[in-house]
């Protein structure tokens, strides 16, 4: 049975933060997804782009101010209970960012942030997708 008191998906963004062969990671210190390593990010406000609304959710969760962010793709995470209802649905704008101003310390609802080597993200506990993203974001840079 769907979750009722859904009514349309929620809009949010996170930000893809490289340096060098690394990404950075927040674990998640709520839910969904308790304690798994994902990108920073979170939902949009009203009044707000999705632009701004990935350079607020990136000062928030880890102290870093973005010089330059890109589009990178439109991710579309869908939570599920056992009978297939909808839980939550999510619409993220994922952006890349590679150019940064601040040092990196958790903050907000990130339990702990770390920099990820990319070849060592199949070895995290991450949200579904996560590394996938990251994977194909690196690419093509």
């Amino acid at each position: 049975m769907p979750n009722q008191t859904l009514q349309r998906p929620v809009t949010g963004a996170s930000v893809a933060v490289f340096r060098d062969d690394s990404v950075l990671l927040i674990q998640r210190g709520r839910e969904p997804y308790l304690g798994y390593w994902t990108l920073p990010g979170g939902t949009q406000e009203l009044g707000e782009t999705l632009g701004q609304a990935a350079r607020r959710e990136l000062l928030e969760e880890t102290g870093l101010r973005a010089a330059r962010l890109e589009l990178a793709e439109i991710f579309e995470p869908i939570l599920r209970d056992a009978d297939g209802g909808v839980q939550r649905h999510f619409v993220l704008a994922v952006h890349v960012c590679r150019e940064f101003e601040g040092e990196a310390a958790a903050g907000d609802d990130a339990a702990a942030l770390r920099w990820c080597g990319l070849d060592r993200l199949a070895g995290q506990r991450m949200t579904p997708g996560t590394a996938e993203i990251i994977l194909r974001i690196s690419a093509r840079q």
